[in-house]
């Protein structure tokens, strides 16, 4: 492979608290060997409308404790198109684009392996998502903190959840993926996590009534995954409100407040590390791969297995968390 000499870096999708990390890592590693970097602005729709510009050292200063993302992010349909990604691989050549550093989810992910295939062009992703449901990491850039904000609102709706004496479904992000949902719940002490990975198996809200969870205790906390799976928070209520009309039952759903804030240690952290580990990836000759995280060591993860879908809950945390809520 050539020698790269000038990188883009873009973020895409949804925002993770320490994407502003990871593009601070990458920009100045980048340069400390040599690199001329290119920030892509709003994801894979600015690599297509050419909102490309020049990152130098001073243009990534202060921001590592800031949430969100300075390259700023969006959808784009028109990359899933052919003729989108013609455009974007144009607007890479015509800016001297070596190779592609991505920080985004699995759909960010996916994009970038398809136009890495297209192309046969060099694409290093990097792990941005609160949801960390990417594989062959243990942890993803953002989950943390987002862990974090909901452990504090938890705290706080427990407050209440006690003076009135009421059962109380909070709703986290996570349509396929229950782990903000599951280590929420442990986290904040609440009695149960309701979750994409066993509904289909199970009837947890009936077998949550069931097993007597409030046997003890004048009010309760439920974490709720958004999944359509799991019904959401509301559709649980309402059938609480139905099946069971003892219960004095609220809804909270956090919403877009797990996306923001400022980033912790460990996200800020395992930001820099990748970042600057994505640069060494190239250096070594890496492609078409994640960087991950195996046991607080880097790790180089083929992109196709990233985006499969297969990463697991583990099934004693939530049998933890059923006998910590008696």
């Amino acid at each position: 492979m050539a020698a790269i000499k000038t990188i883009g870096v873009l973020t895409s999708g949804g925002d993770a608290p320490g994407m502003n990390a990871a593009i601070r890592a990458v920009t100045r590693s980048a340069i400390y060997n040599g690199m001329k970097v290119k920030g892509i602005f709003r994801g894979y729709k600015g690599l297509i409308e050419d909102e490309i510009v020049d990152l130098e050292t001073h243009d990534v200063s202060n921001i590592i404790h800031h949430g969100g993302t300075i390259l700023k992010t969006a959808r784009c349909k028109e990359f899933k198109t052919v003729e989108g990604r013609q455009r974007a691989y144009e607007n890479i050549k015509k800016h001297g684009i070596d190779a592609l550093i991505v920080i985004g989810g699995d759909g960010s992910l996916s994009g970038a392996r398809q136009f890495a295939s297209e192309f046969d062009f060099p694409v290093v992703g990097l792990p941005g998502t609160i949801d960390n449901d990417l594989s062959g990491t243990d942890h993803t850039i953002g989950y943390d903190t987002a862990l974090n904000t909901i452990m504090w609102c938890v705290d706080r709706i427990r407050d209440t959840a006690s003076s009135h004496e009421r059962l109380f479904f909070i709703e986290v992000m996570g349509r396929e993926a229950g782990f903000l949902a599951l280590y929420g719940a442990l986290a904040g002490g609440a009695e149960a996590a309701i979750i994409p990975e066993i509904s289909t198996e199970v009837d947890q809200l009936a077998e949550l009534i069931q097993n007597g969870f409030r046997e003890s205790k004048n009010s309760a906390i439920v974490l709720v995954a958004e999944s359509p799976v799991t019904g959401g928070a509301m559709d649980l209520a309402e059938r609480v409100r139905k099946e069971f009309p003892q219960y004095d039952v609220r809804v909270t759903i956090l919403g877009h407040l797990q996306r923001g804030g400022t980033p912790t240690a460990q996200d800020r952290i395992l930001a820099s590390r990748m970042g600057a580990a994505a640069i060494d990836a190239l250096l070594e000759g890496q492609r078409n791969i994640m960087i991950g995280d195996d046991d607080e060591r880097i790790i180089y993860v083929p992109l196709s297995k990233a985006i499969r879908k297969d990463k697991t809950i583990d099934r004693e945390i939530l049998e933890k968390l059923k006998h910590l809520s008696k």
